[in-house]
């Protein structure tokens, strides 16, 4: 861990040559912050496909499953990065959905590019508060914590989006893809969501039960702030004849894309009327009663519902097994609910928060 110490103190120090007008306006660790991203992958300490991760002495055990659904290759993405920016208190997990002809290729990019940009953009936030006299860092270490966070998300978001309407490698105009990204930090979780993915967390009651607790909202277009915003932007909203209830997003004059999600990185055929790439960041305090996480894509929550998920990641015995049990539940569930419509990709990342710790679940509320 000396190598990756010094690596990130030789971010800090990029930073500060930065913030003292000695680079240029750009992110300056940029480099470092990738090169401890090879690093890290090298290490063992990033996956990035189904499988587990489980680095000695964390508190976190991740059980990550993706499968491709019957519309062709799979789009979807996921990461589980220990060790997150070389802090030994610190993770970072994501799912990435993508859609339209090249969405597996911008949803491969999105999910290859923001962890290193959120760490540089948090980085560079730490450094621009410590030469900041007006910002106190212990006064409201939880709120100042957050605050950090989400302006280091958001700041994220939108240099991974203009990345990608920069590159001319693939379509990125007619595809594009979700992110759901969360970071803990030790007892503080933060979560930053762009689209209909959702995170659910485990959480026990006072009387012994386990209950979900949803920490995110799914960006539908018929949300009434979402179809507000598309509206004043001349977007139009409305669902299909033959797809009842599922309500997607148009051009003005022109009946395409139809995207059923509202926020997302890419489509830029309908960035100018009402789609936006901008996070949802929220935060959650850890505590001994918080068991896990789910993080997954819609094809989850399509057909499972929080409780159910909830239930079946916790009556799993081998941990190890959670993510692809509730990935092979929802691959059925497609096939009993929605016959006749193909499966959608599907994938599931688990986050255990106490590893080192019994698993102390006893029933699993169930909605009367």
């Amino acid at each position: 861990m000396g190598r990756f110490s010094s690596m990130f103190d030789g971010l800090a120090r990029t930073f500060s040559s930065v913030k003292r007008g000695e680079g240029s306006g750009e992110c300056g660790g940029r480099e470092v912050a990738e090169a401890i991203a090879k690093d890290a992958k090298k290490n063992e300490m990033i996956l990035r496909s189904s499988g587990t991760i489980n680095v000695n002495g964390s508190n976190n055990f991740a059980s990550v499953c993706s499968k491709r659904g019957e519309k062709g290759v799979n789009q979807d993405c996921c990461i589980v990065w220990e060790e997150f920016g070389c802090q030994e208190d610190m993770m970072f997990c994501g799912v990435f959905d993508g859609h339209g002809p090249w969405g597996h290729y911008v949803a491969k990019r999105v999910c290859d590019s923001m962890p290193s940009s959120l760490l540089c953009n948090w980085q560079e936030m730490l450094v621009e508060g410590s030469f900041d006299p007006d910002v106190d860092l212990q006064s409201d270490k939880t709120l100042d914590r957050f605050h950090l966070w989400q302006h280091s998300f958001e700041k994220a978001c939108a240099d991974v989006d203009q990345d990608l309407e920069q590159c001319r490698k693939f379509d990125s105009v007619h595809s594009g893809t979700t992110a759901l990204a969360a970071v803990r930090q030790g007892d503080h979780l933060v979560i930053g969501n762009v689209g209909d993915s959702r995170a659910v967390l485990a959480t026990t009651t006072d009387d012994g039960y386990l209950v979900p607790v949803q920490l995110t909202v799914d960006f539908k277009p018929n949300l009434p702030h979402e179809a507000e915003r598309i509206a004043e932007c001349n977007g139009r909203v409305f669902s299909l004849e033959d797809e009842p209830g599922v309500h997607r997003m148009w051009l003005p004059y022109e009946d395409s894309p139809g995207l059923a999600m509202s926020r997302a990185f890419g489509d830029y055929c309908i960035k100018n009327f009402g789609l936006i790439s901008h996070p949802e960041v929220v935060q959650r305090h850890i505590t001994t009663k918080d068991q896990f996480m789910v993080l997954a894509s819609d094809g989850v929550w399509d057909v499972v519902s929080n409780e159910e998920a909830v239930e079946i990641v916790s009556s799993t015995a081998n941990k190890a097994k959670s993510a692809k049990r509730l990935v092979d539940h929802a691959i059925r569930a497609w096939k009993h609910k929605r016959r006749g419509i193909a499966t959608d990709d599907i994938s599931a990342i688990c986050i255990f928060f106490h590893n080192n710790s019994d698993q102390q679940i006893i029933h699993v509320a169930t909605p009367k």
